[in-house]
C-alpha cells in the first residue's frame, strides 16, 4: 500500500486503474500483488522537471514495447492513455525512434 501511495503516477488515474486491473487479472490467489518496477526511479528523480521525467518514462515504455504505440500490449495501453494522445506527447517531448543500423 505504501508503494502505491509513494508512486508518482505519471499516467494519472488511468495508470492506477490499469495497474490494479492487471494485478487482479494476474493474481493466482486472494492476495493482490501490484508491480511498480519504475517507482523507485521516478522518486529518485525528484529534482528533474516533470516534462523530463515524463519523456524518460514514455521512452522506457516505448523501448519495452518495441515502439508499438497502439493495440494490445502497446505503449498507450500500458500508460493508460489514448494512442493519439501518446503520439501527441511523443511529438511535443521530441521523442524519436533511434535508427537501427544494419550491415
Amino acid at each position: 500500500m505504501e508503494r502505491l501511495q509513494n508512486y508518482a503516477w505519471p499516467g494519472n488515474i488511468r495508470e492506477l486503474e490499469n495497474v490494479i486491473e492487471r494485478a487482479v487479472i494476474n493474481a493466482p490467489d486472494a492476495i493482490l500483488r501490484v508491480e511498480l518496477p519504475e517507482a523507485a526511479m521516478l522518486v529518485r528523480n525528484e529534482n528533474k522537471f516533470l516534462e523530463e521525467i515524463e519523456r524518460e518514462h514514455i521512452l522506457r515504455i516505448l523501448e519495452k514495447t518495441g515502439w508499438k504505440i497502439a493495440g494490445p500490449g502497446g505503449a498507450a495501453e500500458i500508460l493508460g492513455i489514448n494512442p493519439s494522445t501518446l503520439r501527441s506527447r511523443i511529438q511535443k517531448l521530441g521523442i524519436a525512434k533511434p535508427w537501427v543500423r544494419t550491415r
